[in-house]
């Protein structure tokens, strides 16, 4: 098994093979949040008009995402794992569209032969999944800050993943306190709270809290859209 690490939406575009799309503050951490509340399916989309078309088309669908971090107007949730943890999902339907990770995946989805999302809750999970399809190749995309800039959490989650997937030593030892001053230092900010309050940094960096990997797949309508699938140690 080849394993290729890229980075922000340049690499999201040259990712080949089995892609991972890494979005750990906050598009996929939030995504498996919300899928621990009950949520049935999540469909994510690049743009927002994009998202307020398919709750026109289908009443009952709930919108959730951000751009430069703030929830869109019209918008039943932001992209805040801690918000949709307070919410019930039961049985519910998300489009979800966010500054960089539903960005990756807009990018990748034409060239992947499959396509994950990834993030710290979940990373044990995805790389026991890929390692039961044993792909040729495997890209792990870091989409770090709306795509363009990289960020240290989702660097270090792609590592993790890579080192899983080879059987490479990894150390978590510092891993958290790392993250909450560089990249997750912005969650502690008090003008940052309603957004993204301090409580989504300590969800976001619980490594390996879910036991599903996120797989995309196409609805019989042709939208992408994920759902759990379980892969227990």
């Amino acid at each position: 098994m080849k394993v290729n690490i890229y980075e922000l939406l340049e690499g999201a575009k040259q990712a080949r093979g089995a892609v991972v799309i890494i979005d750990v503050f906050r598009a996929f951490t939030m995504e498996s949040y919300a899928f621990s509340r009950g949520a049935a399916r999540i469909y994510p989309v690049g743009d927002i008009g994009e998202a307020y078309r398919r709750r026109e088309e289908t009443p009952g669908i709930l919108l959730a995402g951000e751009r430069g971090g703030v929830r869109q107007p019209g918008f039943d949730f932001g992209n805040s794992p801690f918000e949709v943890m307070q919410a019930d999902l039961q049985g519910k339907t998300l489009v979800h569209t966010t500054s960089a990770g539903t960005q990756g995946v807009a990018a990748a989805i034409g060239q992947a032969e499959e396509l994950l999302l990834g993030a710290l809750v979940n990373a044990g999970a995805t790389a026991r999944y890929l390692r039961a399809k044993n792909p040729a190749e495997v890209s792990l995309v870091a989409m770090g800050l709306a795509g363009v800039t990289p960020t240290t959490e989702d660097r270090l989650c792609a590592e993790y993943i890579r080192a899983l997937l080879l059987g490479l030593p990894f150390s978590r030892e510092g891993a958290v306190e790392q993250l909450r001053s560089t990249d997750g230092a912005r969650f502690f900010r008090a003008e940052s709270q309603d957004s993204a309050p301090e409580q989504d940094f300590w969800l976001s960096v619980e490594f390996d809290r879910f036991d599903f990997a996120l797989p995309v797949r196409r609805d019989e309508q042709g939208y992408i859209y994920t759902q759990p699938v379980h892969v227990p140690e």
